[in-house]
């Protein structure tokens, strides 16, 4: 963490939440990010609505952390933001890191953090909220609540993932 230290001066861990029906456009329901420097938190529910603005700087001196990046990537597009100039996807270097190395838990979040001894949301209980927020609304304030409780504990997972992968 230290070197990103040097090169960013903020490093944001980042998390969506979205509907998307099969061969359309995700419709982004919650965002998540936690800026690891400051220790800032961002929360939002967007609940499909496109006019939520870029809460940090696309700039070069900015680094986004996501896992499996294409997925908050697609709601970018969808808010019609810019594109942040410095991308980490730890899903791609978790994939190049165990490339021909058996993982027992597989490659997605939670297999990353069980194979560096982490612990993460119950598997049951991140497939529960993950149909929730594909079933599509309406959704209670319960609903949003869970939601949004969700997206924030992949965010905090991210957050300790990083230093385990040597960043």
């Amino acid at each position: 963490m230290d070197t990103l230290r040097r090169f960013y001066r903020e490093i944001w861990t980042v998390d969506f939440e979205f509907y998307a029906p099969p061969g359309e456009r995700p419709t982004p329901l919650c965002l998540a990010a936690h800026e690891l420097l400051t220790r800032r938190l961002h929360t939002v529910w967007l609940g499909g609505t496109a006019s939520a603005s870029l809460p940090w700087s696309s700039e070069p001196d900015t680094l986004i952390v996501a896992y499996y990046a294409s997925a908050e990537m697609s709601c970018y597009l969808a808010l019609g933001w810019p594109f942040p100039s410095r991308l980490l996807d730890l899903y791609a270097e978790f994939r190049a890191l165990t490339s021909g190395r058996s993982v027992p838990c597989g490659h997605g979040l939670l297999g990353a953090l069980a194979y560096f001894g982490l612990e993460g949301l119950a598997a049951l209980e991140k497939e529960d909220m993950q149909h929730l927020a594909m079933r599509g609304g309406p959704y209670s304030t319960a609903e949003r609540d869970a939601l949004m409780a969700y997206c924030q504990t992949d965010v905090d997972a991210l957050a300790h993932l990083l230093p385990a992968m040597g960043y």
